[in-house]
């Protein structure tokens, strides 16, 4: 295992382990770690799900802007920066039992924003479930890290 995925590994763990919103996230697996890339797995439960037994949309959400911010971390700057725009396409459900792969990419890291998409595709058919866009404000963040910023 390469020590960025190792890093990452310790991140998730340390997410869960604090209150607030994202222990949601204490069933995601890491997978691997490469720069500007991470995939997670998980098993879709009942605690997951909307009334009508799918993967509730919010949860889609949560894992599309922690994913990404992830992969974000994972890239030269390691900036996770400040949401701005994120958007959510819905294409099938998943259910109870079914495991998810989660994979996050950045597409762009400029000066003050950074892109990245991430798709969630159901690990035994390969039919994609959801695939997201996150846009992230970087600020100032990437100057106070005294590093060569290009746009």
């Amino acid at each position: 295992m390469s020590l960025l995925t190792q890093n990452v590994r310790e991140l998730m763990k340390a997410m869960t382990r604090v209150p607030g919103f994202d222990r949601v996230l204490e069933k995601v697996t890491l997978v691997s770690a490469a720069p500007g890339k991470v995939v997670c797995e998980m098993k879709v439960e009942d605690d997951h799900t909307n009334k009508y037994g799918t993967l509730h949309g919010g949860l889609t959400a949560t894992l599309v802007d922690n994913v990404s911010t992830m992969a974000l971390l994972c890239t030269e700057w390691g900036a996770p920066g400040v949401s701005v725009d994120m958007n959510i396409t819905y294409m099938s459900p998943a259910k109870i039992g079914e495991d998810i792969v989660i994979t996050a990419h950045v597409l762009k890291q400029g000066k003050t924003l950074a892109f990245a998409s991430v798709d969630l595709m159901n690990k035994t058919t390969g039919k994609l479930v959801a695939q997201g866009r996150h846009t992230k404000h970087l600020g100032n963040q990437a100057q106070q890290l005294g590093r060569d910023t290009q746009q």
